[in-house]
């Protein structure tokens, strides 16, 4: 999983917008990843995978899936657990971690629930880092039963050369529309002028 070396991946003031892909796709980190390096050999690669599914009485049904890989060119760990209560009502939550060939990692996790009123809810945080720059972003999402939506998401990349960073916020209501910003500041915090893209 070698991360990007672009040069647009280089500095990420230049262009902010595409700081939360460039490591989206460059690592998923660090959680359990000595357990996922355990599976991992010089030249070969390897994958395991576990599926396990739990029935209460009550009807309520509880499903656990790990995945875990590893190889020459890096290694990632993922869990997922769904819940759901027979009633209506349900829930997953997930983890994922993985490192790079070349030192770059990544964990991601999230939380979704359902319930059985039609109200739903989602958060997520994804924090990754390689040589060049790191990359931290949270946010969430919730959905009222009468159908009226909200969402939120924070995000922070810095420039490990430079110390600069950005600091992005998006937020949509129906009352308030999509509203979105950053901000600039340099390795000492003080607010600057974000770069313009080229």
């Amino acid at each position: 999983m070698p991360l990007p070396t672009r040069p647009d991946a280089i500095d990420l003031l230049q262009r902010p917008a595409l700081a939360a892909g460039v490591f989206v796709l460059s690592a998923l980190g660090a959680i359990a990843l000595s357990a996922v390096l355990t599976l991992a050999a010089p030249t070969t690669a390897h994958a395991r995978a576990r599926h396990v599914v739990e029935h209460g009485a009550d009807g309520s049904t509880t499903a656990h899936t790990g995945v875990a890989r590893a190889g020459a060119n890096g290694a990632v760990v993922r869990g997922r657990t769904a819940t759901a209560d027979g009633q209506g009502n349900a829930s997953v939550t997930s983890r994922g971690a993985a490192v790079g060939a070349q030192g770059g990692m990544a964990v991601r996790q999230g939380s979704t629930s359902r319930s059985a009123d039609g109200s739903a809810s989602h958060s997520g945080s994804l924090s990754a880092q390689n040589a060049q720059a790191s990359l931290q972003s949270s946010g969430g999402a919730t959905r009222n039963a009468d159908g009226t939506v909200t969402q939120a998401r924070t995000s922070t990349a810095t420039n490990t050369a430079t110390g600069n960073s950005v600091h992005t916020q998006s937020s949509y209501s129906k009352d308030g529309g999509l509203s979105r910003s950053a901000t600039c500041y340099d390795a000492s915090g003080a607010a600057m002028a974000c770069p313009t893209r080229p």
